[in-house]
């Protein structure tokens, strides 16, 4: 997966972010101010991309983008104004999210930021599994599965929010999309499918009275 820097002087929240990041598979750097902000980004230290808050200690976020260089950026902020948001944006930064946010929203830009610049780690393998993203392609053992178009798009929003447990109504908005008028059983119906075509019985978790939750072992884990 990606590495990330984190940009943010709210320890609180700079926390949360890190340790949903961590458990969608990606690796973070944690800084709290932008004086250190400048430091790292002028010292040649590279990342896949970094979400940056713009009211930051010594040095704002709008002035650390001269310092990102080729590096995707998205914003964060308690600014709602149009103006700021127009100024984030037209500063090199890829999103602008004001807070307060939910994490599955961030999780989502930040995918969609990596897909983008082809830094999300689209080849994945769980157990006997294969799974390529950018490919569409899943095997089992070797042998290729055919998913269906909803059966991959139910896949690739686990897969992407791994090791996180999502609401059934959450899993509708990603995977089937936000005007989606459909039952929540038809999630069930998907996952019992997934599970047993791609042997992921004991990694599709069921969460009580949630959702499911695509669990992956992290590296360093056991």
């Amino acid at each position: 997966m990606a590495h990330i820097f984190i940009i943010e002087d709210e320890e609180a929240i700079n926390q949360l972010i890190k340790q949903n990041l961590s458990l969608a598979g990606h690796t973070c750097t944690q800084i709290y101010n932008g004086a250190d902000a400048k430091k790292i980004l002028t010292s040649g230290a590279a990342c896949d991309l970094i979400i940056m808050d713009v009211m930051l200690p010594h040095i704002d976020g709008f002035s650390l983008m001269k310092y990102t260089g080729e590096m995707p950026v998205i914003f964060l902020t308690a600014k709602t104004g149009i103006s700021d948001k127009l100024t984030g944006l037209t500063s090199g930064a890829w999103d602008y999210l004001t807070k307060p946010f939910e994490m599955l929203e961030l999780i989502a830009r930040v995918n969609l930021v990596l897909s983008k610049t082809k830094k999300s780690g689209s080849q994945v393998r769980i157990d006997n599994t294969e799974i390529d993203l950018e490919a569409r392609k899943v095997s089992v053992q070797g042998e290729e599965i055919e998913l269906t178009r909803q059966e991959f798009e139910l896949l690739e929003v686990l897969l992407l929010n791994r090791n996180i447990a999502l609401s059934r109504e959450k899993l509708l908005e990603l995977a089937w999309g936000y005007d989606y008028m459909g039952d929540t059983r038809t999630v069930d119906v998907h996952i019992t499918k997934l599970r047993k075509k791609l042997k992921l019985e004991n990694h599709i978790k069921t969460v009580y009275k949630t959702g499911y939750r695509l669990e992956i072992e992290r590296k360093g884990e056991r």
